[in-house]
């Protein structure tokens, strides 16, 4: 392969480098790609982190081009060949597509997306960038976030650029700029979380220079939409290794911009150390309920965990007998979660659900060693519903006693709980809990029509249920006639 940067490949091994070979060679749809656009009088080069994913060894199909060609020029190229065509980046230089093509015996499906050379920059006020185009891919590669992903191969030579050592920092498994770090934060504030996504997802440290300037420019994230934030918060979330992550967000301030209620976890230790450091403790936390998962990472799972106690910096009491504690601090932090999360755009469903597990996280607590009756243990069913799987995975999660004996009680004791369970609901479908009387029936028993009367009914047939077990058709009449008697 030609390469204008020899020196800095010779860092990687040979089989560090063989992968960008091997994409090259199976995958023609690039080639095919690159030749159109040549045929056209246009440039195409692979750029950014699929050529970083590639020398990793771990490229997908979703694959990245920067060309000088416009972008209706873009458009007017790849219409004719890709399977289907979307502009909705075209504003910002992007046109994205999709094309399924043969590798080796099999055909796969790519995700593309071809951006015009291009620089952007925010004003101080600005939420968005404003976009101009370039004429080189040099000029292109310099506005990127980091030198790890300002590399590029221009097809269909595959003639290997790398100006600013990308080669050298991959190997060394560091993120820098391209630049200054400040002039690209100010560029993009957005990069500075960015650096803590990708030390959370590649495993890389970031270089000292850019986190003084992430520390130095943390308020600059605040002109940077919610909905940005969020998407690339929860980029790092899904991350294999959030810690490190989250960890340059605390420090550098930046999470104190907007996920405050993170760095308020670091609670100071009381003079006796009666309590846990509520912050370590909730990262621990994320790390065993990340560990239970059992396919794809779980972002309502891992929010939950993560944020399953930001209600204790609010509800701390020093007792006078020297106790510490926290009461209803699931209450208090389910509150927070909404508010938090609402401002960060995420969806109705998600609020509920990442709030609902943060409110219920201590109910086993109150199982002890087993005293829950039927009508309890139901209940903690029911007020779980859907979410009862990732309670499970919560409650055993939050358990990080370094006292084995207490923590294999406690594991003991939920073995118990989910026994129980399991048994109630072979015998009563527990998930589908509800009363035994329906809605029509119950009109039907007190002689009326629809109202509010058949909503009350039906509740308190409903706690009956819960209480008791099914009842079976004609206790429940009779018990619905005394109820509707008592009414008056």
């Amino acid at each position: 392969m030609p390469n204008a940067n020899e020196d800095n490949l010779t860092e990687l091994s040979q089989a560090q480098r063989r992968p960008l070979s091997e994409l090259l060679r199976v995958s023609p749809v690039a080639d095919d790609l690159a030749c159109r656009f040549q045929e056209a009088g246009f440039r195409l080069a692979l750029v950014g982190g699929s050529v970083r994913d590639a020398l990793l060894g771990r490229l997908g199909n979703d694959l990245d081009f920067t060309t000088d060609a416009r972008p209706a020029d873009v458009l007017r190229i790849v219409r004719p060949w890709a399977d289907s065509v979307w502009d909705v980046g075209i504003a910002f230089g992007t046109v994205g597509c999709q094309k399924d093509g043969l590798v080796g015996e099999s055909v796969q499906r790519f995700q593309i997306e071809i951006t015009t050379y291009r620089s952007e920059a925010y004003d101080r006020t600005s939420r968005k960038p404003d976009v101009s185009y370039g004429d080189s891919v040099e000029e292109d590669l310099v506005r990127r976030d980091f030198t790890v992903n300002a590399m590029a191969v221009a097809l269909p030579e595959k003639h290997f650029i790398d100006p600013h050592q990308g080669v050298r920092d991959l190997a060394s498994r560091v993120l820098r700029t391209p630049g200054a770090p400040e002039d690209s934060f100010s560029d993009d504030p957005l990069r500075m979380l960015r650096a803590a996504r990708f030390a959370a997802q590649l495993d890389f440290d970031v270089a000292p220079e850019v986190v003084t300037a992430m520390t130095e420019m943390a308020d600059r994230i605040d002109i940077v939409s919610a909905e940005r934030v969020r998407d690339e918060f929860n980029k790092l979330i899904l991350a294999p290794n959030p810690r490190k992550g989250l960890a340059l967000l605390v420090d550098t301030g930046l999470a104190g911009r907007f996920l405050p209620e993170l760095p308020a976890l670091r609670l100071e230790s009381d003079e006796h150390h009666r309590h846990k450091d509520v912050y370590e403790h909730s990262l621990i936390v994320l790390e065993q309920a990340i560990a239970l998962e059992e396919d794809e990472p779980d972002l309502v799972l891992r929010l939950a965990a993560l944020l399953h106690d930001i209600g204790k910096p609010k509800t701390r009491r020093f007792e006078p007998d020297g106790r510490v504690s926290f009461h209803h601090h699931e209450v208090v932090g389910a509150k927070m979660t909404k508010k938090r999360l609402a401002a960060l755009k995420y969806s109705n469903d998600q609020v509920k659900d990442i709030a609902r597990l943060v409110e219920l996280h201590l109910r086993f607590h109150g199982y002890g060693t087993g005293e829950w009756t039927d009508s309890a243990v139901r209940r903690y069913v029911r007020d779980a519903g859907p979410l009862l799987e990732r309670l499970h995975k919560l409650t055993r999660s939050d358990c990080t006693t370094r006292n084995r004996k207490k923590a294999s009680a406690l594991s003991r004791t939920y073995d118990e709980l989910e026994q129980r369970i399991a048994q109630l609901q072979e015998r009563e479908q527990l998930d589908a809990i509800r009363p035994d009387l329906d809605g029509n029936q119950i009109m039907e028993v007190l002689g009326t029509g629809p109202g509010p009367v058949v909503g009350e009914a039906y509740a308190f047939l409903l706690e009956l249920r819960l209480e008791n077990g099914p009842m079976g058709r004609d206790d429940a009449v009779a018990a619905l006639k005394e109820w509707w008697a008592a009414q008056g």
